[in-house]
């Protein structure tokens, strides 16, 4: 697992991705995306940076905090998120990649997949 300072500071950011304030703001996003990030979305579409860069955010129905945040180290520079959001009513798990910089985190790679219904 990741240490409490990084786990925290990963949920802001992870946060700040469901936020139509942060990511309406393209500053923001482009500061969040490493170069060549890329994102499977929940309709297993493949969305490339400039792709989500170029999408109009709206409002976001995110229920936050989000659920089950768990964040898992895969070696000295980057750590697995995962968890669960809430969003439109609809229910997802989430996953993304974030590597450590010099500057900060950046997201390496998302995908979403809806979780079943029972």
């Amino acid at each position: 697992m990741t240490s409490q300072p990084h786990r925290a500071q990963l949920q802001r950011l992870e946060e700040g991705m469901w936020c139509s304030e942060t990511r309406g703001d393209r500053a923001w996003m482009e500061a969040q995306l490493g170069p060549d990030f890329f994102e499977f979305g929940q309709s297993g579409r493949r969305y490339d940076r400039s792709e989500v860069l170029d999408v109009e955010v709206g409002d976001i129905d995110a229920v936050l905090p989000l659920n089950d945040f768990r964040c898992t180290s895969l070696g000295d520079s980057h750590v697995l998120v995962t968890y669960q959001i809430e969003c439109y009513g609809a229910r997802s798990n989430r996953s993304s990649i974030w590597r450590r910089t010099d500057t900060g985190w950046t997201m390496e790679f998302h995908q979403g997949t809806p979780t079943q219904r029972c």
